[in-house]
């Protein structure tokens, strides 16, 4: 089992930056691939971008390409999700997932993924 806690949440205008972490606990982190989704009001989940047990395979959506940045520190088992140049239809509660498999297939599929954090909310004006 493998328990996440999203921070980092909050409010910025366009153009800013936020920058959220995963803190995880339970088994151990390093062995598995991590993903990053989001959830507007009224809107399916989707997602955001991904990055393999070794950080080495990393894939991101079409939309947030260029301004975010997925990275992870296994020592610390603390994923994060660095993000730039923020646009109002970026605002969503933002998850974080961990998938049984260090580096998933597709990872871009919601069903890749076992464990999941509560979320943080993430709200851009223009």
């Amino acid at each position: 089992q493998v328990q996440l806690v999203e921070s980092g949440g909050g409010s910025v205008q366009a153009g800013g930056s936020l920058r959220l972490s995963c803190a995880a606990s339970g088994r151990t982190f390093s062995s598995h691939g991590m993903g990053w989704f989001r959830q507007a009001p009224g809107k399916e989940r989707e997602f955001v971008a991904s990055i393999n047990w070794t950080g080495g395979s990393i894939v991101y959506a079409d939309y947030v390409k260029g301004r975010f940045t997925i990275s992870r520190d296994n020592a610390k088992n603390t994923g994060y999700l660095q993000m730039n140049s923020l646009k109002p239809e970026d605002t969503a509660v933002y998850y974080c997932a961990a998938s049984r498999w260090p580096t998933p297939e597709s990872p871009q599929f919601v069903y890749k993924y076992n464990y999941w954090g509560q979320g943080t909310q993430v709200t851009v004006s223009s």
